[in-house]
């Protein structure tokens, strides 16, 4: 039996999760996540992607926007190899494209996502906000997600395959508050809505804190909970085993700096679904009120058909 990680553990290895490191000119590889299982998370994939564009961007300019496509699901345990195209370089705006690839079954490289971000020279400009951030309990009145999800774990008991457990269990560096009821606990359609604060479990200090690598943990944390959204107003969940579903693209657009170790509210809503697919938006507060960052997502979605079993003869 291992020894449940630190959050400082649990953090640090979220950080060497985000660290690619440099194989060649604009070429670069992300590590794999350590005892990963199944598909990739696409939220790694994605702050991958944006670090090895962050990391050829030297004048100064920070990035505004991010916008993926996933074109395949990425396999746990290989690594990941982003090529960068160096786009546009002008006085005030840059842009660079990544192609994250794996290794295929014949050796050759399949993409797995693309990616396309540009970057500013930060500058002073004309300022509103047109919706506040909403009006939500504050992450210290509010019960962290893990101490939810044992109990849930406890209460389902058997009903939980020894992945699924896993899964729901597993130590996470990304500490969650969610203010409505957890996505995959109810079978009873709801708005689609959701409010969840997170930040990471531990400071992060020393040379790794920098602002580039607080975005990098934004986008990471970005794909947690935005589908799921738009399976609300259904009253079916992924945990149930209830639908299938992948994330198809990703666009993030990063409208002032924030601390990944500092409480965000992440508000999401769905306002469509349809024909297979559901699209999401989300809108990332800090603690002050400001617009830290937008996000929308289209993913697939389909109700799992279940095969009855026939009756033994």
């Amino acid at each position: 039996m291992t020894d449940t990680p630190t959050n400082e553990e649990l953090v640090a290895g979220l950080v060497r999760l985000l660290t690619v490191e440099k194989r060649a000119a604009d070429v670069y590889a992300g590590p794999p996540q350590t005892d990963g299982i199944g598909r990739v998370f696409g939220g790694q994939v994605l702050a991958q992607a944006l670090q090895a564009a962050q990391a050829t961007i030297s004048d100064g300019k920070s990035a505004h926007s991010l916008h993926a496509y996933f074109l395949r699901g990425g396999r746990e345990g290989a690594g990941i190899e982003y090529r960068i195209e160096r786009d546009f370089d002008g006085r005030s705006f840059a842009n660079r494209r990544v192609v994250a690839s794996q290794e295929g079954e014949d050796g050759m490289p399949v993409p797995i996502l693309n990616l396309t971000a540009s970057f500013q020279l930060p500058e002073e400009g004309l300022e509103h906000l047109d919706s506040p951030m909403p009006e939500v309990a504050l992450p210290d009145d509010l019960r962290p997600d893990m101490e939810l999800r044992r109990e849930i774990a406890a209460q389902w008991g058997d009903k939980l395959s020894e992945t699924q457990r896993s899964m729901m269990l597993r130590p996470r560096p990304i500490e969650m508050r969610t203010i409505d009821r957890l996505h995959w606990m109810s079978r009873e359609p709801r708005e689609p809505r959701a409010h969840t604060w997170f930040k990471v479990c531990a400071p992060i200090t020393g040379e790794a804190d920098t602002p580039e690598l607080h975005r990098a943990i934004i986008t990471y944390a970005s794909d947690y909970t935005l589908l799921g959204t738009s399976a609300l107003p259904h009253g079916l969940s992924w945990m149930r085993n209830e639908l299938v579903g992948a994330s198809l693209d990703h666009a993030i657009w990063f409208h002032r700096d924030a601390r990944a170790d500092e409480w965000l509210l992440y508000a999401t809503d769905a306002p469509w679904s349809g024909g297979g697919r559901g699209f999401n938006r989300g809108r990332i507060f800090n603690l002050a009120g400001e617009l830290v960052a937008s996000v929308a997502q289209e993913g697939m979605m389909r109700k799992r058909i279940v095969k009855e079993r026939s009756a033994p003869a």
